[in-house]
Order: structure tokens, then C-alpha cells, then sequence
């Protein structure tokens, strides 16, 4: 079991095969490094209703297994995601509003070399 979280990216349209078996696949965006990851992820049968709830930019911790096969002499990894969990949003109302502008902050011009 794998936990990351990050910011949607993108939501694919979800595939449905011949045989019935169906997944659809998104990006995460971790931006916890210093150089942020697009990690595709996938949700099959089931858990595909978790990803359709998703919207892009949704702050979201994905739990996951980490799943390998081969095919044809070639080998395969998969992020099988089984638990997707939406974060709480940025808060809304005068807190997230950047601070109005305060003519005496403009002494701090001064300082600037041009």
C-alpha cells in the first residue's frame, strides 16, 4: 500500500473493453519536491466511480498498489488506485483574498534596485 497526494491534472475518458472490464485513468501532480511529478494513476471496475467524482484541480490523497505484469516479452507497471480521498479546499472569504494595498508599505520600494 502507497499513499501520495497532490493536485488533479488531468481525468481521461474512462475505456470499457469487449470482455466488460473497464478502468480510467488520471494524473496527480505532487508538488511536495522541489521539481513537482505527474503521476498517472489507474481505477478499474469498481473504483472508476471514485475517479468520476473527481473534478481537475482537486486536492486528493491517492492510495494505491503498485502492480507490474509482462506481455509479450515487454514488462508493464500500473498504479492501481483503490482509495481516492478529496482534501480540504483552500479556504474561501476574506482570509484567501490577498491583502489590500497599504500606502505606507511603500516605503519598501525604496530598496528596490530599479
Amino acid at each position: 500500500m502507497h499513499e501520495l497526494s497532490g493536485t488533479v491534472k488531468v481525468i481521461f475518458e474512462e475505456q470499457i473493453f469487449a470482455s466488460g472490464f473497464n478502468k480510467r485513468e488520471f494524473v496527480v501532480t505532487d508538488d511536495a519536491d522541489k521539481y513537482p511529478q505527474d503521476i498517472k494513476f489507474e481505477a478499474v471496475k469498481e473504483h472508476v466511480e471514485k475517479v468520476n467524482a473527481l473534478n481537475v484541480g482537486d486536492k486528493v490523497k491517492v492510495t494505491f498498489d503498485l502492480r507490474g505484469n509482462e506481455f509479450n516479452a515487454k514488462y508493464y507497471v500500473n498504479l492501481a488506485a483503490w482509495k481516492i480521498e478529496t482534501l480540504a479546499a483552500a479556504p474561501t472569504g476574506a482570509a484567501a483574498t490577498p491583502p489590500a494595498f497599504d500606502p505606507a508599505d511603500d516605503a519598501l520600494d525604496e530598496d528596490v534596485p530599479f
